[in-house]
C-alpha cells in the first residue's frame, strides 16, 4: 500500500468561528465520521486539523491507498469535499518517523 495525505480548508472561513450552519454541521459531522471509520479499520493513519480559526486553517488526513486513482477516489468521496464545505489536494506521502508517545484528543 502507498500513502498519501490529503489537506482540507473550508470554503467558508466564518463556519470556523461560528460553528457553521446546521447543514455545513452535519456535512462536518458525516466527514469526521467517515475519518473515524476508516481509521478503526487501519484505512486512515492521522488525520486532524490545526487549531486556529482564521482562514489559514487547515486540516490533514493521512491515509492508505493501492494507488493515485484509488487516493483520488477516496478524496473525491469524502463528505466534506463532495458537498462543497471543504475543498481538498492530494499528494503522494511517506511517513517516515511515529512518536510512540502520540495521542488523540
Amino acid at each position: 500500500m502507498a500513502q498519501f495525505l490529503y489537506t482540507l480548508k473550508v470554503t467558508r472561513p466564518e463556519m470556523l468561528v461560528d460553528g457553521g450552519t446546521p447543514s455545513e454541521q452535519d456535512t462536518v459531522s458525516r466527514h469526521f465520521a467517515r475519518l473515524d471509520r476508516l481509521a478503526s479499520a487501519g484505512k486512515v493513519l492521522l488525520a486532524g486539523r490545526t487549531q486556529n480559526t482564521d482562514p489559514s486553517s487547515f486540516g490533514i488526513v493521512i491515509f492508505e491507498a493501492t494507488n493515485g486513482v484509488e487516493a483520488q477516489q477516496f478524496v473525491d468521496e469524502d463528505p466534506a469535499v463532495v458537498e462543497s464545505v471543504m475543498t481538498a489536494e492530494l499528494f503522494p506521502y511517506r511517513v517516515a518517523a511515529v512518536s510512540d508517545h502520540l495521542s488523540v484528543g
